[in-house]
């Protein structure tokens, strides 16, 4: 069995096979995937997340596909995972977003990693971020993570993503959406795809309206109108996503980073405590007690809850 220090070893050396088998160990192993991050962290933190984000039917996949291609003219090596829904039969990636980007399958300065939400709160697979730092570990210059772009997945990006473009469509009432989903207030750049079809400019009329609602702060998002199935409009995009990292290298950067971090610590603390406090219920039978008495109505659920943190913390 492959260790997790020869797993390292060979995503610092950028060896695809290794790649992929420390992601599949991230995915399916959470012990064994904790060493391996633990070991790739003092190696991450250069690349550019961008986070690629909005309703189905909005093009992200295509848009996706021709922003590699700018990435790799401008000689950046590129990650992409991509979230979908999880198969329910198999638990794996349903949509495979590596069959539609096949293309780019044979470049070496690509590695597509299409990953299954899993049904896990809020869409976003934990592993995720994970599989990101492994794709900044081995040496990509940019990491794109493409959600499945139905409900919370489409907020929950901004706590992976540096940069999040927000695509919608005209015509599919993609602006009600937006404001319904939240992602009005995380997007850095917005991108009207489709923009062959009637209504567009209504469309990108609208968004700015809707940004106009909200405090300006020193990055005013833009607004830009695509045809990905053809490319065009991609290189403008390609050159805001560039203009945005230059911004958030103005100190933006740190900042955005700094929330990222605390947000992930809190829930992993909170997953350990959950963990420790199951596991010691489990132990001394005391789980199955507090059941009964729920199940008794001699207590509710929160108030149990409530007793065994106390307990917990007074070391009971």
């Amino acid at each position: 069995m492959i260790t997790a220090e020869e797993l390292v070893e060979g995503v610092l050396g950028n060896d695809r096979r290794l790649i992929a088998r420390a992601m599949s160990v991230i995915e399916n192993d959470g012990r064994e995937g904790q060493k391996v991050v633990a070991k790739l962290y003092p190696h991450t933190g250069r690349a550019h997340v961008v986070g690629v984000t909005g309703p189905p039917g909005s093009g992200k996949s295509t848009l996706v596909e021709k922003l590699i291609e700018e990435l790799r003219k401008a000689g950046k090596g590129v990650g992409v995972v991509a979230v979908d829904p999880t198969s329910p039969f198999s638990g794996g990636a349903f949509l495979g977003d590596r069959v539609r980007m096949q293309g780019h399958s044979t470049d070496e300065g690509v590695f597509i990693r299409s990953m299954a939400t899993r049904n896990c709160a809020g869409a976003l697979a934990r592993a995720t971020r994970d599989v990101v730092r492994v794709l900044d570990a081995s040496g990509k210059d940019v990491v794109i993570v493409e959600t499945v772009g139905a409900g919370q997945s489409e907020v929950d990006v901004v706590g992976v993503a540096e940069t999040v473009v927000v695509v919608l469509a005209p015509g599919l009432g993609d602006e009600i959406q937006a404001i319904k989903a939240g992602i009005m207030e995380i997007g850095d750049v917005f991108v009207v795809n489709k923009a062959d079809r009637e209504g567009v400019d209504r469309a990108v009329s609208d968004i700015e309206a809707m940004l106009n609602m909200n405090p300006e702060g020193k990055w005013r998002p833009p607004v830009l109108k695509t045809t990905a199935i053809t490319g065009e409009g991609v290189r403008a995009l390609f050159g805001k996503i560039v203009e945005h990292r230059d911004y958030l290298k103005s100190g933006a950067l740190k900042r955005r980073r700094r929330r990222m971090v605390e947000g992930e610590l809190l829930e992993a603390v909170r997953e350990r405590a959950v963990e420790s406090i199951v596991e010691s219920l489990r132990a001394k039978g005391g789980l199955e007690k507090v059941v009964e008495e729920i199940l008794a109505r001699k207590t509710d659920p929160y108030s149990a809850a409530e007793r065994l943190l106390q307990e917990r913390l007074r070391g009971a």
